[in-house]
């Protein structure tokens, strides 16, 4: 009776329920040596967990990692290795339990922060508990250009984009987290914009008729006429690929997603002045910037141009302004008149030219300086009328 007490006393504390192989149990840890783990798993033996079966990397020390009396889970590899050893696995359950996590992250839309190991074909991998996962190169970085390699090593943020554990199938990307962040911020640019702010931003494109300037993510366009009071034929003639710039925010419409620019100065009209340093009856230097049907168009002040009437270019009659002019050609110009309003001027190349005076010495006596209209008297008065 005694001999019986003793043995429920002894088992009492023992699940002796029947293990299985390949079944999930949790236990404690015992003891660690370089290259074993005793586990207590409430059975009548304990379990031993080789160093290969707790880690991923051979050259990782088992006892900085395991730890004693530290609660496991484990797998039941095998009940007998032969020599009366219960063997068991704690990588065998993180990889169940990894593809599990794996499976709610996919389903959640979680971010994970991982760390690209190496480059393979098409692009990048790391592992999660030794469950290999591809990032495509294409889902590395939103834009282009940019080479993947610089990743490697670094942590990053990635999203499960596909998942499938039948076909131990898992592809993230880094992409779409940017993309995310990036419209985040395009929202917020969006909510800042007020027409007439100075804002800062970098020439992203050239076009022929203006630059597009990106102001935090977000793309404007400075048409040629807003790229300075000059006219501009060529963007190239003010700005280069990838300036920093200032410039005014012009006009904007969400719902159709533009941006009117201006790298001129709006506050610097030259028309504000116009009429203090141009005057009517002045000849100024101009430069013919363009011909139109009508006549020549001539820039007379940096953001000024005036227009010359066909029939103000020449004494002569003149069919085509190109016939008698070229385009950059130096001219010297009349001012007729000033319309700050409409902001137009009228010009005369024909009038500023400087006319000798008429010499009538040759019509005088030369003996006694009298004049004809001395001689002919009332004669010549309807001559010059």
């Amino acid at each position: 009776m005694t001999n019986e007490m003793s043995m429920e006393e002894l088992l009492k504390d023992y699940d002796l329920k029947t293990l299985r192989e390949g079944e999930i149990i949790k236990g404690k840890i015992l003891s660690v040596t370089s290259n074993e783990v005793i586990v207590n798993i409430n059975y009548m033996k304990d379990g031993i967990i080789p160093k290969n079966e707790y880690v991923y990397n051979e050259e990782e020390d088992l006892q900085n990692i395991a730890k004693v009396d530290d609660s496991i889970e484990v797998m039941i590899l095998k009940l007998n290795d032969g020599e009366g050893n219960l063997i068991l696995s704690k990588k065998r359950v993180d990889v169940i339990n990894s593809w599990k996590d794996l499976g709610k992250n996919f389903k959640s839309k979680e971010t994970l922060k991982v760390t690209p190991k190496e480059e393979v074909k098409g692009g990048l991998i790391f592992y999660i508990d030794n469950i290999r996962v591809f990032i495509p190169a294409s889902q590395c970085f939103n834009e282009r250009g940019k080479d993947i390699k610089t990743l490697i090593g670094n942590e990053i943020e990635v999203r499960i984009i596909e998942f499938n554990e039948k076909d131990k199938k898992v592809v993230a990307s880094r992409r779409v987290l940017l993309e995310e962040e990036r419209k985040d911020k395009i929202e917020e640019v969006w909510k800042s914009l007020n027409k007439g702010e100075k804002v800062r931003g970098r020439v992203s494109r050239l076009v022929n008729f203006g630059a597009f300037v990106d102001i935090g993510g977000l793309e404007g366009l400075v048409h040629l006429n807003d790229l300075s009071w000059k006219r501009v034929v060529k963007p190239e003639q003010v700005v280069n690929l990838g300036d920093e710039v200032e410039v005014y925010i012009l006009d904007f419409d969400k719902e159709k997603n533009r941006i009117s620019l201006a790298l001129k100065d709006i506050l610097n009209d030259p028309w504000n002045t116009a009429q203090e340093d141009l005057k009517v009856n002045d000849v100024v230097e101009g430069t013919i910037v363009k011909f139109i049907s009508v006549g020549a168009i001539v820039e007379v002040k940096d953001g000024i141009e005036g227009l010359v009437h066909l029939s103000e270019i020449s004494e002569e009659r003149v069919v085509k302004p190109s016939d008698v002019l070229s385009l950059n050609q130096k001219v010297n110009v009349k001012i007729l008149d000033i319309n700050k309003e409409n902001k137009r001027v009228s010009l005369s190349i024909k009038d500023a030219i400087e006319r000798p005076k008429e010499d009538y010495s040759e019509f005088l006596d030369k003996e006694d300086g009298v004049a004809l209209g001395d001689i002919f008297g009332d004669k010549l008065k309807n001559l010059f009328k």
